[in-house]
């Protein structure tokens, strides 16, 4: 397990007798620790250096960390120890390409195009896209990246006669601006719902993350014009990622819901 030198505790941190339990007093100096003195991605004291410090057990030291781990403040590695977690791409919700919204904060977008095929999609897409029955649709898998990092996997269907020859162009970079170029359809309306998933094992593979992994998963239709062009999910890292909504007390489906999270 990865160790890190502990700064030298202030009197104010001893762990005392009293109301406030011992792993709550530590988890406090660990989260001060975490947000104020170590930077993103460095590995903390080990187990037993924390319990010997601080003069209290492993399991209280297990128990303040597991908290500060689920809480999203520090990440376990698997025999490597534990470190303070990455900072969260913060999305809003709109309509936006990926590309455009990462170049926005300073990062490096990426794209790895893992497949592209013309299939018969299942019956709830081809309702959505507008298509009939055994009629094809376009499949495309890529992961997308935030300065080299793995970020999330895109599954997406497209319709064909709409995009002709989508899967002939180069899909590694913004799909919504070949859309606007090459079609003059770039999305402009869409719905979508989010929900939290495991990652499986394909998934958790493709962004490096372990199986069983948080993710938040996005499920957009999306079209320009009027006509339905893609029903896309994209599986995000749960770690490093999040979702901001503003919210206001307007009636539900009295006017337009602008969408993000997974654009292209």
């Amino acid at each position: 397990m990865a160790e890190q030198a502990c700064p030298a505790r202030p009197a104010g941190d001893r762990l005392a007798d009293g109301p406030t339990p011992k792993h709550a007093q530590l988890r406090e100096i660990l989260r001060r620790l975490a947000e104020t003195e170590l930077p993103p991605g460095s590995p903390i004291p080990s187990e037993r250096e924390l319990a010997a410090r601080y003069g209290v057990s492993r399991l209280t030291v297990r128990e303040a960390v597991g908290q500060l781990v689920a809480d999203g403040l520090l990440a376990r590695v698997r025999g490597k120890g534990t470190f303070t977690a990455r900072a969260r791409v913060e999305a809003q919700l709109y309509l936006e390409s990926f590309t455009e919204d990462m170049r926005q904060r300073g990062m490096r977008p990426g794209t790895v195009v893992v497949e592209r095929a013309e299939r018969i999609p299942p019956p709830e897409t081809a309702a959505a896209l507008g298509l009939g029955p055994g009629e094809p649709a376009y499949w495309l898998v890529r992961v997308r990246t935030a300065n080299g990092t793995p970020l999330a996997v895109e599954r997406g269907w497209y319709h064909p006669g709409r995009l002709p020859e989508l899967l002939e162009h180069d899909l590694s970079a913004s799909l919504y601006a070949l859309l606007a170029d090459e079609y003059g359809a770039r999305p402009d309306h869409g719905w979508q719902t989010v929900r939290a998933d495991p990652a499986d094992r394909a998934t958790a593979r493709l962004l490096g993350v372990r199986p069983g992994s948080p993710l938040l998963a996005f499920r957009r239709v999306s079209s320009a014009h009027g006509a339905p062009l893609e029903d896309m999910t994209s599986w995000y890292r749960g770690d490093l990622y999040q979702v901001t909504m503003q919210l206001d007390r307007s009636v539900p489906g009295s006017g337009p819901h602008p969408v993000h999270g997974g654009s292209r």
